[in-house]
């Protein structure tokens, strides 16, 4: 058996997967409906990588907005200003609260900018069909992943003070334009993920590049 033949894909050697049930299929049902579930059967998402970037781009125009506008307004008896992220940051280290300022600084500016360089990079690989290592690729989608759900950890601080700071004349907190913005690139870089196929970065490897990540996958497991 010729080299290649132990590292082809699932759709190279005939068959795919539902993506709602892991129900197997041959090749030839692509595009019509799942026996087991009725979802409609595709070897790859249709339009991943458009659906991908576009959403990328909307959070890129919006990240900026998110960073200058002000975040919300605390006021007390009666004074008071409009704060953004920075702004925010800077009072706690005014006030000692590095630890704090440290949390604030990382969920609200390093992660966003972080997933959208990996998005980036994920997208440029399979775009222009950069060689790369495949299981760090796969490795570096899984992280985007599961850290996109915390980075609304902010927006649920700000919701849940909006909802128990109302004291009237002594104190009073109120969510601004920056919150939505912000909440907005959230969102969207959760939607860029999650249309984007990371079978399709196994498309651009080479035999070798299969056979030398698998074997480092069962190292690992050894």
């Amino acid at each position: 058996m010729p080299e290649t033949a132990s590292y082809r894909s699932a759709r190279q050697a005939g068959y795919l997967l539902c993506t709602e049930c892991s129900l197997l299929h041959t090749i030839e049902r692509e595009g019509s409906a799942c026996d087991r579930c009725g979802a409609r059967l595709h070897s790859r998402h249709p339009n991943a990588l458009s659906h991908s970037w576009a959403c990328l781009a909307a959070a890129v125009l919006l990240l900026l907005p998110a960073n200058l506008l002000p975040i919300m307004t605390f006021r007390s008896f009666g004074k008071g200003e409009p704060s953004t992220i920075i702004s925010g940051v800077l009072d706690l280290l005014e006030h000692d609260m590095l630890f704090i300022a440290l949390i604030v600084l990382i969920a609200s500016i390093v992660v966003p900018v972080l997933k959208i360089l990996a998005l980036t990079i994920l997208l440029c690989t399979v775009q222009f069909g950069w060689v790369t290592n495949l299981r760090q690729k796969t490795l570096m989608y899984r992280l985007v992943e599961w850290i996109g759900r915390w980075s609304m950890l902010d927006i649920f601080v700000i919701g849940i003070l909006v909802a128990l700071v109302q004291l009237g004349n002594i104190a009073t907190i109120e969510g601004n334009q920056g919150a939505t913005a912000f909440a907005t690139v959230v969102l969207l870089t959760m939607f860029s993920a999650i249309s984007f196929d990371t079978r399709l970065i196994w498309d651009n490897g080479s035999p070798a590049q299969h056979r030398d990540d698998t074997e480092s996958v069962q190292e690992d497991k050894t």
